[in-house]
């Protein structure tokens, strides 16, 4: 891997990308509708199978992970006035409805269980704090990489200027040598 001024740029914003992205995968989870969800992998892991009525979702927010069930009740084919499907949420409601494999569901009742996992607040400090740390290198290689660029051309000047003042001084030694020997 080959790391220059002008990349490290773009590496360390994709770094800070990636953190952003775990940060709010933990502070913002994902929202599902319920289609999605009795589709999800989350209904496939259990051995046995869950009941046909049964749907599961597992979550971590913030420092806490959440278990939630929802108890469905399948609605009879001609209940087609009264039925508005559900968007995408964290958390659906009782009454919410939807429609799966030609077959409508409603949501009858909702349970929530959340556990406190310790170390995940000690994750979001310690992704904030790297944010926050890339920010400062960020910074540092821009400032750097100006104040390089500024200290070169003042070398190059300051060097520049000595050599003019080095060829200066070896033309007045030469003619002054010169005029001495010219006289003796």
């Amino acid at each position: 891997f080959k790391s220059s001024s002008s990349s490290s740029p773009q590496l360390m914003d994709a770094v800070m990308l990636q953190l952003t992205r775990a940060r709010n995968r933990l502070t913002t989870p994902a929202t599902m509708t319920l289609p999605e969800l009795a589709s999800s992998g989350l209904m496939k892991m259990f051995t046995p199978p869950l009941p046909g009525d049964v749907l599961v979702n597992f979550y971590i927010n913030l420092s806490k992970l959440c278990l939630t069930v929802y108890q469905l009740h399948v609605l009879q084919p001609n209940t087609n006035k009264n039925f508005k499907p559900s968007g995408s949420s964290v958390l659906h409601n009782p009454g919410a409805m939807f429609e799966l494999n030609n077959l409508k569901f409603e949501v009858s009742h909702v349970h929530k269980v959340e556990c406190v996992v310790p170390w995940l607040n000690d994750t979001l400090v310690f992704f904030t704090i790297s944010l926050q740390l890339c920010q400062q290198l960020k910074d540092k290689v821009r400032y750097g990489s100006c104040h390089y660029y500024e200290s070169e051309m003042f070398n190059l000047t300051h060097r520049g200027r000595l050599e003019r003042e080095q060829i200066t001084g070896n033309r007045r030694r030469c003619s002054e040598n010169l005029s001495i020997s010219a006289t003796s």
